[in-house]
């Protein structure tokens, strides 16, 4: 899109409204986002101070930034103040490093290695479900922690080779993480890393911990590092690097970034479907229904996710009202146009995948759970703009992990829903929780019964 005369500044908020505007970035990020986006319409100028926001929500708007010319828009708002506190991995690196980490990992995630594990998923989601039946009629069990539990042991097995179950502090350390990556966001990265707050010394402990595990699992793995998993590649990788001290330092930030973006995204989508479950009894039943038809009393193989056609609906549809990556951050390189407005250059700009998956010129009553919109006999599916749905994200950076991800979540749901019904506790509130990914605040307990 080249710039015009013509080309506009997006409309938004006053300038006096910027203290208020910073709370909710602080404090309630997705009302922003909604609220930006229903009075101002699909571009919106958002001036916080000296700090101002470009917000797109038009599929076209998306297809734009994030697919036809990504390379003038890199990390931005968030994921680039996160750095201090993740690193250079996949997920915040640039330029030629981040090709030359995708080309390391891209491999691991071919079709057909992520078929053969399909296995280990089903083992894994056997293992949670004798968990789950030992908690039958019993106290609440949170959800939210036992699916990161699996996600992890999945991730752990089918990227790693190694068995992530030996590392306890995982969790702990990776919550610290995200708390200091959201820190560092809102205060954009003006706190010195050496202040002692109390989030910023969880922050370094954190850090060493996940230092002292990369160390563990390259150690064990250096005596045979042959094998085509992530691990492995990697220690190939970094070995090649002149100083051994940058090679330590890429090891860690790519492990721990394939560490967390592996498993936190699909535990908080599996989080978000038991609730929703809950909530539509009449779709779990037909989910149920669909599982003992195709699975009868068996373990999922990989021939099955095709047949499993309803649940991937109700995992597709679930990642429409709480996709796992909400916002998308880019800083604009050079100034540019998007959509017919100005976009000057060290612009942020903010495609929101939760704002975009309601459009209301897309979807249907948006705020409605129904997994019908993802049946391919339904016209709306296929007139529906590419753009408007992007839970894995779009362009180079697509989520290199969509499949093994959806595979994850369609077994697990069709193997919990066969033999048991999931309720949430009473009393509990579900409340959305946008950190690096769309999480539920404070975890998931869920009262655990006979299907």
């Amino acid at each position: 899109m080249s710039l015009t005369a013509s080309v506009r500044v997006p409309p938004g908020p006053p300038a006096r409204s910027a203290p208020r505007l910073l709370w909710k970035l602080v404090r309630d990020r997705l009302g922003l986002m909604s609220s930006a986006a229903g009075a101002y319409g699909d571009a919106v100028r958002i001036a916080m101070g000296p700090k101002v926001l470009y917000f797109f929500n038009h599929p076209d708007h998306a297809k734009y930034v994030l697919a036809d010319n990504p390379g003038n828009y890199h990390k931005g708002l968030g994921l680039a103040q996160a750095r201090r506190a993740l690193g250079d991995g996949l997920l915040t690196s640039e330029g030629e490093l981040w090709r030359k980490q995708r080309s390391v990992i891209q491999p691991v995630f071919q079709h057909r290695r992520i078929a053969r594990q399909a296995g280990v998923i089903a083992e894994e989601a056997a293992e949670l479900m004798v968990r789950l039946r030992a908690r039958q009629d019993g106290e609440p069990v949170d959800v939210v922690r036992e699916m990161t539990g699996l996600t992890l042991g999945v991730l752990g097995r089918t990227l790693l080779d190694a068995d992530l179950g030996a590392f306890g502090s995982l969790g702990q350390a990776f919550e610290a993480m995200q708390d200091q990556a959201m820190f560092e966001m809102v205060s954009q990265s003006a706190v010195p890393m050496w202040v002692p707050l109390p989030h910023q010394l969880r922050f370094r402990r954190a850090r060493a911990e996940l230092q002292r595990i990369v160390d563990e699992l390259v150690r064990d793995r250096t005596r045979d590092p042959t094998g085509d998993d992530a691990l492995s590649r990697l220690i190939t990788s970094t070995s090649e690097e002149a100083d051994p001290a940058v090679g330590r330092r890429r090891m860690r930030d790519e492990l721990v970034t394939l560490l967390l973006a592996g498993h936190e995204t699909t535990a908080s989508t599996l989080g978000w479907t038991f609730h929703l479950l809950d909530r539509h009894p009449q779709v779990w039943q037909r989910v149920r229904a669909e599982a003992r038809d195709v699975l009868g009393d068996r373990r999922p193989e990989y021939e099955d996710l095709r047949e499993l056609r309803y649940t991937t609906m109700v995992v597709e549809e679930v990642m429409r009202l709480y996709p796992p990556v909400w916002m998308l951050s880019r800083i604009a390189q050079q100034a540019d146009e998007v959509g017919g407005y100005r976009i000057p250059a060290g612009a942020d700009v903010l495609i929101c995948p939760y704002t975009l998956h309601r459009h209301p010129g897309f979807w249907d009553d948006p705020e409605r759970f129904d997994p019908e919109r993802f049946d391919p006999a339904r016209a709306q599916t296929g007139h529906r703009p590419r753009y408007a749905y992007i839970p894995f994200g779009a362009g180079p950076r697509f989520c290199v992990g969509n499949h093994l991800g959806m595979m994850e979540a369609v077994f697990v749901v069709a193997m919990v829903a066969r033999e048991l019904r999931l309720r949430v506790a009473p009393g509990h509130r579900v409340v959305p929780e946008p950190m690096l990914s769309l999480r539920i605040r404070g975890g998931l307990p869920m009262t655990v019964h006979a299907a």
